[in-house]
């Protein structure tokens, strides 16, 4: 399996172009911050239980029934055990890496999605760390419905914190929109959150995710470009996913009734565009 190492500031990047070109590791003064199997192989017979993969061409769930969008059908198939189709079509999927080594872009589409498109990955190496630059380009003929997100699981013990003051309290219904932050929901100072969790945060500030491990003496912060939503899923285990993506939960839904939230909508040959710069400092 081919694998890419990219080194910025004291982070180290492994990017897996065979499989989704998902961070396989992400290290930070030498401690793993991913969660990660041992085996890259393993990635491929568990596709979204490890490291971080690219979200595309939408983020999150979509409701599997038929349902028309700017004059085409989508209906897409069942990829998760709750029923929806979730996160995507690229996660798993080989990747082609450009000449300068740090590039990944797949084509795709079809299996129900009524368009083609194309999703880039570049990883970039900065003074303090790395910058993931996301892209997503419509290379149908007719107008496409637009999200792209990263979804990594971060080891625990992990503290975390997201500067936003509203939320979509539950990632599984597509219905509720989003809320002032309180109790559990409030993040906005560092804190263990309570396993159970799955949401997605919005109105972010100018410090939107930090990500604190003390048992590491290690601290992430995460700035966004493009992006005005992080979900975050606590479940039991060891790893947390702290999501950045381009729209909330059920984009595709909020996009067909009219309301915020919504996925983008991009004109053929244009392109939606998101990055992270993620930066690493000793606690």
């Amino acid at each position: 399996m081919r694998e890419l190492r990219v080194t910025g500031g004291p982070l180290e990047a492994t990017v897996l172009p065979d499989v989704g070109a998902r961070l396989h590791s992400l290290r930070a003064f030498g401690h793993d911050l991913l969660h990660t199997p041992d085996d890259p192989e393993q990635h491929r017979d568990m596709p979204f239980a490890w490291g971080a993969y690219v979200m595309a061409p939408w983020c999150n769930r979509v409701s599997p029934r038929p349902t028309v969008v700017e004059g085409r059908t989508v209906d897409l198939p069942v990829n998760f055990p709750d029923g929806s189709a979730i996160h995507g079509q690229v996660y798993a999927r080989p990747w082609s890496v450009d000449a300068d080594g740090r590039t990944c872009r797949v084509t795709a589409g079809g299996d129900g999605w009524p368009w083609a498109y194309e999703a880039g990955l570049a990883v970039v190496p900065t003074d303090a760390g790395l910058r993931l630059e996301l892209t997503l380009l419509n290379r149908s003929d007719g107008p496409m419905p637009a999200g792209i997100g990263l979804h990594p699981w971060w080891r625990r013990p992990l503290l975390v914190a997201i500067e936003a003051e509203a939320v979509y309290p539950s990632n599984t219904d597509p219905g509720p929109g989003p809320t002032p932050v309180s109790g559990s929901f409030d993040l906005r100072s560092p804190s263990v959150p309570p396993v159970g969790l799955d949401a997605t945060w919005t109105a972010l500030g100018a410090r939107p995710v930090q990500l604190l491990r003390p048992d590491r003496g290690v601290a992430v912060d995460i700035a966004l470009n493009g992006a005005d939503f992080v979900a975050m899923a606590t479940p039991a285990g060891d790893a947390t996913a702290v999501e950045v993506q381009t729209h909330a939960p059920f984009g595709l839904a909020h996009l067909v009734r009219g309301e915020p939230g919504a996925m983008a909508v991009l004109d053929p040959g244009a392109a939606l565009r998101m990055s992270l710069d993620i930066a690493a400092r000793r606690l």
